[in-house]
């Protein structure tokens, strides 16, 4: 699947690990994802964290699609730092799940914390 993602890769977004319900994801913050105020973007902030929930709800080989999606962001990403966002199911039922993301930089601060529902659809990732 990431293969087939050319907006995580031009981010700069690696796949770090994978496993049944959990995903982790880092992406270094360039000078372009930088806003007026010299922080970086939370359109960017939560596109990592979109990407890693995308892969925590395909890992188990079902193609899921996000049905919801909520953000916090809590502390500001900073040119330079590298964000890693870790997804971790939280409940999977029937065609639903739950899946909470926390975003964090090279220091552990807490970055932003993402929540998404996903849903199920037909087919197989891969």
């Amino acid at each position: 699947m990431f293969a087939r993602d050319p907006a995580s890769q031009g981010l700069g977004m690696t796949l770090d690990a994978i496993a049944p319900g959990y995903a982790r994801m880092s992406m270094p913050v360039r000078d372009d994802m930088l806003n007026g105020h010299q922080t970086c973007h939370g359109g960017f902030i939560f596109s990592l964290a979109d990407s890693a929930f995308a892969f925590a709800c395909n890992s188990r080989n079902h193609a899921t699609v996000g049905a919801g999606c909520s953000i916090d962001y809590l502390s500001p990403g900073r040119a330079g730092d590298l964000l890693t966002a870790t997804a971790v199911e939280q409940s999977l039922s029937g065609k639903t799940g739950i899946y909470d993301i926390t975003v964090c930089n090279q220091h552990g601060r807490t970055i932003a914390l993402f929540r998404g529902k996903s849903h199920r659809i037909s087919g197989e990732v891969l």
